[in-house]
């Protein structure tokens, strides 16, 4: 005589087989009559009572919680496997996964220790633009603090590297170019840069308009600035005509032109001393001529 089941779950003899070749760390029994659960999980427990496993038979709508070690080792290779970090040292490179193991490689050697390899998207835009290069060149130089010309400009087309990220070239009468390597940071540089160009479309005369007035600014401010230091040098300092300052000492009077840096004064020892402090004030003012 013998005995053939047909019901379509396991039995404890099969379960704990199946149990005993996963020995997974956690084990929820559901989906069973309450005795024969709990009759199964007190068997689970006899016979993993030597295994850090965890057995639960939650009720309906019970909540349960699992912790999982997050722990993962990678190996360094190729280039970065060269030099042993010091301790804290931050290791950078790319992070590959290969079956259950990981390793950090040089981008460099992604080709080598594996069938993958890198590549780099150059990304170019043109805006719609017909006014003037260097209105764009004193708008960007408000905004960021590097935009320069290219080391080999030998094309006359106006060029500029913002941040030594984007290329701004003017490559004809009508439109602008952008010319830019992708990443996060290039690319929200380059947004800025379009922002800036379209806004200056939307009212040409007023972006002139405005680099005209910051000018004018820069001048009255530099006014200021060596009217002040000539007073704490020599005192007796006011505003004369046609622009000029007027500087008396000790009766001695000299007419102070500040833009073109000329004095006139009757007594030639006041006249090299207020051309002398002049001359080292604008330099201080602008070290590098324009």
């Amino acid at each position: 005589v013998h005995y053939i089941s047909f019901s379509a779950h396991a039995d404890f003899a099969q379960t704990s087989a199946f149990l005993k070749e996963l020995m997974p760390p956690n084990i929820i029994l559901v989906h069973g009559e309450a005795n024969e659960m709990g009759r199964l999980k007190q068997k689970l427990i006899t016979q993993f009572s030597n295994q850090n496993v965890k057995i639960m038979s939650p009720k309906n709508c019970q909540t349960v919680e699992m912790y999982f070690n997050s722990e993962k080792t990678a190996k360094a290779i190729g280039r970065l496997a060269e030099k042993t970090p010091e301790v804290g040292e931050i290791v950078s490179g790319l992070l590959v996964k290969k079956g259950f193991t990981y390793q950090i490689m040089a981008p460099e050697d992604l080709p080598v220790f594996s069938q993958l390899s890198t590549g780099n998207i150059t990304q170019r835009i043109s805006i719609p633009y017909s006014g003037a290069f260097s209105v764009i060149k004193h708008r960007l130089l408000q905004i960021y603090e590097s935009v320069e010309p290219p080391d080999d400009a030998e094309d006359q087309v106006p060029t500029l590297i913002v941040h030594k990220r984007v290329t701004v070239k003017q490559e004809a009468s009508t439109y602008v170019t952008l010319l830019w390597s992708s990443d996060p940071m290039s690319d929200m540089v380059s947004d800025s840069v379009v922002a800036v160009i379209m806004n200056i479309n939307r009212d040409p005369s007023k972006a002139i308009a405005s680099e005209a007035r910051m000018k004018e600014e820069t001048e009255r401010t530099a006014e200021k600035v060596v009217s002040a230091l000539l007073v704490s040098l020599f005192g007796n300092v006011k505003a004369g005509e046609e622009g000029k300052m007027v500087v008396t000492v000790d009766g001695n009077v000299a007419h102070v032109d500040s833009k073109s840096g000329d004095v006139e004064c009757e007594n030639e020892g006041l006249k090299e001393r207020v051309r002398t402090a002049l001359r080292r004030i604008q330099s201080a003012i602008k070290p590098i001529p324009l």
